[in-house]
């Protein structure tokens, strides 16, 4: 009991140092992020941003947890929620809105980004939007990297407040020497300080060093000292310079001046950032699962998340997501719960009330150093690789369209371009992907059913006359198409084409209507469209047939055929073209002992004494003969009928090994090792038997040694040339 408590006592002390430690990483990060957002407001919004970014890590951090979040997740304000606020901001202050009003704009999106977030969560989308295609996510990761450095950039070069990024290059006598000096040493110590520092966070280590730079220079430049001055953020307490309390109660006596019409601008904005910070949530919770070997609940998660950004929004924070770096300190901190998220976000107010007083003097190029470092790390620097293969180029392209989106229009109209570009990359990939797995045509396919050798050469002379197509993937308006044009040579001249459904995922209406015209031509020449194993399942839950009865493709007496099983599709085409050639089956005569191969020239005596030893035995169709395990030494010979050898499988359908026809036995195997039967024989159609006991056949040839001779021999030949076949049917299977 004891040992028990103190255990848990040295896992919530894990937890509370871990989440110390993450919050030391994420803390600056935050505060950067925020001044990005807010600075563009102008006034003193650039010193509330620090505040905003402060405010989002303690309430993510403290409600994300409390709601089922991700066991050592770590949440707080991140860079796709900078670049598509700050982005927000600019877009309308570039309008003439007023910043106050914007200020208020602002709350809403991230209100309703956690609004939609809660959304995905309940819709159980949250599996979902991790599928989101890989070149889009990376196309606008690298677009969000590259605005971060364009918008950090003027900051970091020290230009007047407002400044955009062409501006600034095309203006370089403003740039500032200690602010490009300060913003230098930071990106430095944020690129090499893991190297140096070990166990200090590099963004702990590069805020250190820009601070220090900043103070240093202040001794060869005393405006460096002043308070305000424009190279820090900026004192954060109320004297004249921002009233908090004002800004907490004011914003929602604002609210009643924005139009219904203003709201509804603000839905897609807050579905691009909603949608945007679930998947940077749940990428990091998969990493997370694989190095702890967890399973994490992604819909709860989003609901923890969206929460966590709903309270950031009405306390005045900045939202975010679980976020990579933090999560990866807390847990080589030797996090053990989700408490040490908890702990993290405690431990940003502790912080803040601590260093409250020291915030303001923080340098803006250091905080700009850290962004840009950042947006180089989110660029996807390998995707430049994809150039080298025809196979991966178009998704090259998609990443380039997307980043070009975002740097030229709008992050928001990226996000669009991304969602289009998606559907664009499924619908091209599945054009481009053959719908037919494989092609065979009637000379190399049989069904199960042994014929004569007077019937096999005639199918084998007549097998052009048909072919088999084995589908796959998806049959849509994409792919449709696809197969008819590799369907009109056989159209031309065969009149029976069976369509194998069995590997098929999706059908629509095209495809049906497709499906239409192929039965329709073949009708023209007394052909017939056979269509087999059509899924009663698709991955969409829906029934292929009764979608195929419902679009008016199966019509009573229509000339398409419909079949379960591949080899009855097969064997029905081949009566047909035996029909056709007037080859029938001897079905109506029963045979005689006389008329059986294995029987052939024996004497009349010989036969008289082998019939005295037979059980005649008749069937109905689709009775059982005998079943795995069923008696012991018997052979059967067929003297009318059709009958179906299958092989038993536990929990799965049963193997379809042979069809027998008249003139053939089976049975074979119990009868020579004297053993139960193997599998299962069913009457296909009225069957009338012959029955051979191994125990009255050994009776027998005790007598008619030479008889008994020749009928093992001539059973032999007929086995081996089953094996024969068996083997060359393996081997076709083989090769696909």
């Amino acid at each position: 009991m004891l040992q028990s408590a103190s255990l848990k006592s040295n896992n919530i002390l894990n937890d509370f140092w871990a989440g110390t430690a993450a919050m030391l990483v994420a803390l600056p990060a935050a505060i950067a992020f925020g001044v990005t957002i807010y600075a563009s407001l102008g006034g003193y919004y650039a010193a509330y941003g620090a505040i905003a970014g402060i405010l989002g890590v303690t309430a993510i951090g403290i409600v994300a947890p409390l709601l089922g979040g991700t066991n050592r997740l770590i949440s707080a304000p991140s860079a796709p929620a900078a670049a598509v606020l700050s982005a927000f901001s600019l877009e309308y202050i570039a309008l003439g809105i007023n910043p106050d009003i914007i200020f208020i704009m602002l709350m809403l999106v991230t209100l309703f980004a956690g609004i939609f977030q809660i959304t995905f969560g309940l819709l159980r989308l949250g599996q979902l939007i991790k599928y989101m295609p890989f070149p889009v996510v990376s196309g606008y990761l690298s677009g969000v990297g590259l605005y971060i450095i364009a918008s950090q950039l003027p900051k970091f070069l020290g230009v007047p407040q407002g400044w955009h990024f062409w501006q600034t290059l095309q203006n370089p006598f403003v740039w500032q020497w200690q602010s490009m000096v300060i913003g230098l040493v930071t990106i430095i110590a944020m690129m090499k300080g893991d190297k140096v520092f070990r166990s200090i966070p590099t963004v702990v280590t590069a805020l250190i060093a820009g601070i220090g730079t900043y103070t240093v220079l202040g001794f060869f430049d005393s405006s460096l000292l002043l308070p305000n001055n424009p190279f820090i953020i900026g004192e954060l307490g109320t004297n004249g310079e921002i009233n908090f309390i004002g800004i907490f109660t004011g914003r929602f006596q604002e609210l009643s001046q924005l139009s219904w019409n203003t709201v509804t601008l603000l839905f897609f904005p807050a579905l691009t950032l909603a949608a945007l910070l679930s998947i940077d949530t749940l990428k990091t919770c998969v990493i997370l699962d694989s190095i702890t070997h967890s399973f994490h609940n992604s819909n709860q998660e989003l609901i923890a998340q969206g929460s966590g950004n709903i309270t950031a929004s009405l306390i005045g924070g900045m939202p975010g997501s679980g976020t990579m770096g933090p999560t990866m300190v807390n847990l080589s901190s030797g996090a053990t719960s989700n408490l040490s998220g908890l702990f993290e976000g405690v431990m940003s107010v502790v912080a803040f009330v601590i260093l409250g007083s020291f915030i303001g003097w923080i340098p803006v190029a250091a905080l700009a150093g850290i962004l840009i470092v950042i947006g180089l790390r989110m660029i996807d620097r390998h995707s430049i690789k994809l150039l080298r293969s025809r196979k991966t180029i178009l998704d090259f392209f998609i990443i380039v369209i997307v980043t070009l989106t975002a740097l030229t229009v709008s992050l928001i109209a990226a996000s669009g371009v991304g969602f289009v570009l998606a559907i664009v990359l499924y619908i091209t990939q599945q054009i481009w992907a053959s719908v037919v797995y494989r092609q065979l045509d009637g000379r190399e396919i049989k069904s199960k059913r042994v014929r004569s050798r007077e019937q096999e050469a005639i199918l084998y002379e007549k097998g052009g006359n048909f072919s088999l197509y084995e589908l796959h993937g998806s049959l849509f308006f994409g792919t449709a198409n696809q197969l008819y044009s590799m369907l009109q040579e056989d159209l031309q001249h065969k009149k029976y084409i069976i369509l194998d459904m069995k590997r098929v995922q999706t059908v629509d209406l095209t495809a049906a209507h497709i499906f239409l015209q192929i039965k329709d031509i073949l009708h023209e020449k007394n052909g017939y469209l056979i269509l087999t194993r059509l899924p009663h399942k698709l991955p969409t839950g829906e029934d292929l047939e009764s979608y195929f009865n419902h679009v008016g493709l199966l019509k009573h007496l229509s000339p398409i055929k419909v079949f379960d099983d591949l080899d009855d599709a097969i064997e029905w085409v081949e009566d047909s073209i035996l029909h056709e050639n007037l080859i029938k089956e001897k079905g109506e005569i029963l045979l005689k002992l006389s008329d059986f191969d294995l029987f052939t020239e024996r004497n009349i005596d010989t036969l008289e004494e082998i019939e005295s030893l037979l059980e005649c035995r008749s069937y109905k169709k689709g009775e059982v003969i005998y079943s795995e395990g069923d008696s012991m030494g018997e052979i059967f010979l067929i003297r009318r009928g059709l009958v179906r050898i299958m092989l038993p499988h536990i929990g799965r359908k049963s193997i379809h090994l042979s069809t027998l026809g008249q003139g053939n036995f089976f049975g074979e195997f119990s009868f020579l090792e004297g053993s139960p039967h193997y599998t299962d024989s069913i009457a296909n159609t009225d069957t009338d038997l012959y029955m051979i006991s191994r125990e009255a056949f050994d009776r027998f040839s005790q007598h008619h040694k030479k008889a008994s001779f020749h009928f093992m021999q001539s059973l032999a030949t007929v086995l081996a040339e089953r094996l024969r076949l068996t083997r060359s049917e393996l081997g076709d299977e083989v090769d696909v």
